[in-house]
């Protein structure tokens, strides 16, 4: 990709601005690139790509004509970096990679999502298991997606599980039944671990379930249709109800799908709506001739660009790590479109085709996408409104200026058991779930159930590497405000850690309930103020309880999950040699694995498959001292 990486000397004046740009033009090449212009402090400004270098950048140069933006951005820069390419297509391609990783503040860019939820039908077993899958296609199979959101694909996986009565568990569970699981109870699953059915009529299955995320769902609802007819006429009205229940729950699926085109199979369609200098960009995932879902987008710093170069921008940074499909439609004609599309190509290695329809089908789901995206922008609107105005209030209520970031913990555990610590983060833009943190507790010296010290762990494993990290990330990921569920003994942990670690510039405000622990009676305490009630028809005191409540949802589902783990953890998973099918052997012939560590040696050697070294390994683990 890159030919070379330049940090073109400008000699060593301290030059800023149209100056340190001017600097750099005698060296320049005429090629094309991408350019990075960066800050006093280094961050970077602004990312843009070139078909020539040299002509893009001397653009800058000039005394005038530039727009707010630019101006303000010129003014900043102190330094710049550029690297050659051998097309500009490839300098599109970096260009989108830079702006997606560093988030400069010129540029167009969106808070990005973990990767879209895809179905795989797993191929690497005799009987294939259909399953969610995220991340790299490393699992040998078939893939299906990508799906607009996790829920999407549970419902989906759902339906199709009532539909097909494909296996959804694990290998490790499939080889260690000995009856049916409840998924075959209700009609979910055929049962293969027990051989209620044989392979062949399950890959009949697999393939009926392919051919229907492949887009023929018709055809297998027609097969469908004809076997419970023939199962009626053959008065086997068991099996009829059985292929009855299974063409409702394809017709579910596509009923939930809602528009299901018929010009096309697959397609993205970004649609963009732009109000008081905020956007939206709606994007739909077509598969298969199937609606799989829909999620909104609302990038930054868009107010200065046309509609179009903000679709150009995102959808270059969509696709950074993500194959496209081999057509994408588009709401607004974007500026570079035949380059995007050859770097698109290159990229997922194959042809990918950027339409704008203007009328029929197409046109009509894109106006579609629009009104979704322009209600959409609407209420976001809306929220971030009221937001703010919480926020404001909040701020106003414990003496800050503004309030930018909020951090809320809390602890859970039972009896001491599993103790776990949680961080939410709530700003402007609500909750953000992708900062939220959990602390697994380490502290081997503290009492069980002791409050005050799994406080103290908490705080000091967080604020303390805030302090070490003193860079632009850590200080960007400061709170305001850090809110503590508890009462002034919390508190007073809070403020002891911070006076160790030297943390200024958070305000420390702990929450507890009233007597009756009933919401709306709760007191809050701050360092050097007497403990404090809101009216209880205060919008900021809800908002307090939300977020307080919020810390301990989550807090406690994180305990649940650690302590669920423990629980389902089985000690013969931890001896080496011991694999699922002597796992299975031994349970079937022991019956638990509390009764496996009570056996003696003669009596593990007695179990089929477990030879005379293993069996003393097992003894061994279960009496190390004998």
């Amino acid at each position: 990709m890159p030919d070379d990486v330049q940090d073109i000397d400008a000699g060593d004046r301290p030059l800023r601005g149209v100056a340190r740009i001017e600097a750099y033009l005698k060296t320049l090449p005429d090629a094309p690139g991408v350019y990075r212009m960066l800050g006093a402090d280094g961050t970077v400004l602004y990312v843009g790509k070139a078909k020539s270098l040299k002509k893009r950048v001397s653009n800058y140069a000039k005394s005038g004509g530039h727009t707010e933006r630019i101006a303000r951005m010129i003014s900043e820069t102190v330094e710049m970096i550029f690297v050659t390419t051998a097309s500009e297509t490839e300098a599109l391609l970096l260009e989108s990679n830079l702006i997606k990783r560093l988030k400069p503040r010129y540029n167009v860019s969106y808070r990005d999502d973990k990767s879209f939820p895809n179905i795989l039908l797993r191929e690497d077993h005799p009987f294939p298991q259909l399953l969610k899958h995220r991340g790299a296609r490393s699992t040998k199979g078939v893939y299906f997606g990508p799906f607009a959101s996790a829920g999407a694909v549970n419902r989906t996986l759902n339906t199709l599980q009532r539909a097909f009565l494909l296996r959804s568990c694990s290998d490790s569970v499939f080889e260690s039944r000995t009856r049916p699981c409840l998924l075959h109870q209700i009609k979910r699953c055929s049962a293969p671990c027990v051989e209620r059915i044989d392979a062949p009529d399950y890959r009949e299955l697999v393939a009926e379930a392919e051919r229907f995320l492949e887009g023929k769902s018709r055809l297998v609802q027609d097969k469908l249709v004809k076997e419970m007819e023939t199962a009626a006429e053959a008065l086997d009205f068991e099996q009829a109800a059985r292929y009855r229940d299974r063409i409702r729950a394809m017709s579910h699926i596509q009923a939930s799908q809602g528009i299901n085109p018929s010009s096309f199979a697959e397609a993205d369609l970004f649609a963009i709506y732009s109000e008081g200098g905020e956007v939206c960009i709606q994007v739909f995932f077509f598969r298969a001739g199937q609606n799989w879902g829909n999620k909104p987008y609302f990038p930054r710093q868009t107010a200065e660009f046309s509609l179009g170069e903000v679709l150009e921008s995102f959808i270059g940074q969509f696709y950074d790590e993500r194959p496209a499909p081999a057509l994408l439609l588009v709401s607004e004609d974007i500026p570079n479109r035949e380059l995007l599309s050859e770097a698109l190509s290159m990229r997922s290695e194959k042809k990918v085709q950027i339409a704008v329809p203007e009328r029929g089908e197409k046109h009509d789901l894109i106006e579609m996408a629009r009104t979704n995206a322009r209600e959409q922008l609407a209420r976001r609107m809306s929220e971030n409104s009221a937001q703010r105005e919480l926020l404001e209030g909040v701020a106003d209520l414990f003496g800050l200026e503004n309030i930018r970031r909020i951090e809320v913990y809390d602890n859970s555990h039972v009896m001491g058991a599993h103790a776990v610590g949680g961080m939410i983060v709530a700003g402007p833009e609500g909750f953000e779930k992708g900062e939220y943190r959990k602390f697994n507790i380490k502290s081997t010296e503290l009492t069980p159930g002791d409050d005050y010290a799994m406080m103290r762990e908490v705080l000091t494993r967080r604020f303390a590497r805030l302090v070490k990290e003193d860079d632009e990330d850590a200080k960007a990921k400061k709170p305001d405000l850090a809110l503590i569920d508890g009462g002034p003994g919390q508190l007073a942990i809070a403020c002891q850690v911070f006076a160790d670690l030297g943390v200024e510039g958070v305000t420390l405000v702990s929450i507890s309930k009233g007597a009756e622990r009933d919401a709306g009676y709760e007191h809050f305490h701050m360092p050097g103020r007497e403990p404090f009630r809101l009216d209880q028809k205060s919008p900021v005191l809800y908002y307090l309880q939300r977020l307080r409540d919020e810390a301990h949802r989550f807090a406690i589902g994180t305990h649940r999950k650690k302590r669920s783990k423990a629980i389902g953890a089985n000690p013969l998973d931890e001896i080496a040699g011991v694999g699922a099918n002597r796992k299975r052997a031994l349970l079937q012939h022991f019956g638990s694995a509390k009764a496996v560590s009570a056996a003696s040696l003669a009596d593990i050697e007695g179990v089929s498959g477990v030879s005379s070294t293993l069996a003393k390994k097992i003894y061994d683990f279960f009496h190390p001292g004998g």
